[in-house]
């Protein structure tokens, strides 16, 4: 049977969940075919939809979601379907791309709202750049950091040997049965803020491990070298502008693969590349990662 969020939140009280009551920030529910998402909102103003990546939850957002939402914009922050109170739904088929493309639009329409900013990182900007594809409708303006636009990641993984090697941990998450090794105090490692990192504990703790993986089985490419690269058809191109941010350390993903992402989209492209940043990029460098987004944002009103 299934439990209501409602009842649940009154009755264990939202502020006794450890990174989930914020002053500034209230807890929503969206529905996508019966499955719900979890989201944070803060502010007033055009709709900022944010969507987190591995292992991550909506928290990985809270100093951009003060930026923007003191500059004027309503910033949504999604817990990813399998991730902290969000739906777990069962089956690796849960997790394919269709499904986390409407996740998304779930949010838009529980706003109230036709379109917004998309905001993604990691699996988040995975998901990002196909909302963009397939459902152009939904996107004023898009953000991207840290994953390169399918073709480029393609290209890279069919030809570049250092992508191959850095993508063995994908490799190693398709595996059935390895979320056997995953632990929420492992995956919450590389969260460095100290005030954080339990609440990413316990967020870890409320996931399901194995549909974390399933994200990867579902969509992550599954061959190696050239066969990686076969694509069912070139995507549609974008015609947003995008601003792309990545973090030059990263070590899953080669700032190579962002090389020709304009030839892809037929509004501006502003590409930030970041030479002290990791993969993290949104805490590695939040300042600038914050202001950048702040000022781009400005200046496509």
């Amino acid at each position: 049977m299934k439990c209501s969020w409602v009842a649940l939140a009154a009755a264990i009280g939202l502020a006794a969940l450890p990174g989930l009551a914020q002053a500034a920030s209230q807890s929503r529910m969206a529905d996508n075919g019966g499955v719900k998402i979890h989201y944070m909102v803060e502010g007033q103003g055009p709709l900022v939809v944010m969507i987190h990546g591995f292992p991550d939850y909506w928290a990985t957002w809270k100093p951009l979601m003060a930026e923007l939402s003191k500059a004027g914009y309503r910033t949504a922050a999604l817990d990813g379907r399998g991730y902290n109170l969000s739906d777990k739904p069962a089956g690796v088929a849960a997790y394919a791309m269709p499904n986390l493309v409407a996740d998304v639009a779930a949010v838009v329409a529980a706003e109230g709202q036709k379109d917004a900013i998309i905001i993604g990182h990691d699996w988040g900007a995975a998901i990002a750049w196909q909302v963009a594809f397939n459902r152009p409708d939904l996107v004023r303006r898009l953000v991207i950091m840290s994953v390169p636009h399918p073709v480029g990641f393609a290209r890279e993984m069919a030809t570049n040997v250092e992508q191959q090697k850095n993508s063995q941990y994908a490799r190693n998450f398709q595996q059935p049965g390895f979320e056997k090794n995953l632990t929420a105090e492992g995956l919450a490692g590389w969260v460095q803020d100290a005030k954080e990192k339990p609440g990413y504990v316990e967020a870890f703790k409320r996931s399901d491990f194995g549909a974390m993986l399933n994200y990867y089985r579902a969509n992550y490419p599954s061959g190696t070298g050239a066969a990686s690269a076969i694509t069912p058809a070139a995507p549609p191109r974008v015609k947003v502008p995008v601003l792309v941010i990545h973090g030059m350390k990263d070590t899953a993903l080669d700032a190579a693969g962002h090389a020709g992402t304009w030839n892809w989209i037929d509004a501006d492209t502003t590409i930030l590349m970041i030479p002290n940043a990791a993969h993290f990029v949104q805490h590695d460098a939040a300042p600038l990662v914050n202001r950048a987004i702040k000022d781009w944002l400005k200046a496509r009103p």
